[in-house]
């Protein structure tokens, strides 16, 4: 186990394996997901402390937190912005192969914004969904 990411974050055992765990998947999981994944792992590990780990990596820049005001958070574990499709009905995310990079504000029209990143997010109803429907 390494003690600190390239963040210069400290990776505690608990840190460490709710990270592989989020790195392993591509489903974007909520934190009652990622509580229920790493538990199989360390069956001692609290909910608070999933939660909490998860706040200290998505601050640190190490994972995405996605969804807006109103919507559960997820969390992805590629930090690297790209953009994702969210289902309206169940909440879904996916990740949108997109071949172009994401737009950089130029400093001009930041308005004394820093650290600025671009969360491109396209919502619409999956292809389960859109399936029940019919």
């Amino acid at each position: 186990m390494k003690d600190e990411d390239s963040k210069g974050i400290r990776l505690s055992r608990q840190r460490e394996t709710i990270l592989a765990e989020l790195r392993k998947v591509k489903t974007h999981p909520t934190a009652d997901e990622v509580y229920d994944m790493v538990r199989k792992i360390l069956p001692r590990i609290s909910l608070g402390t999933v939660y909490r780990n998860l706040d200290t990596l998505s601050n640190r820049g190490v994972v995405l937190r996605l969804g807006g005001a109103g919507t559960q958070k997820r969390f992805d574990g590629n930090p690297a912005a790209h953009p994702h499709l969210r289902c309206s009905v169940c909440g879904r995310v996916d990740d949108l192969e997109w071949p172009f990079a994401l737009p950089d504000l130029p400093v001009e029209h930041s308005m004394g914004y820093v650290d600025l990143r671009c969360d491109v997010e396209y919502v619409g109803i999956c292809p389960t969904c859109a399936g029940k429907n019919n």
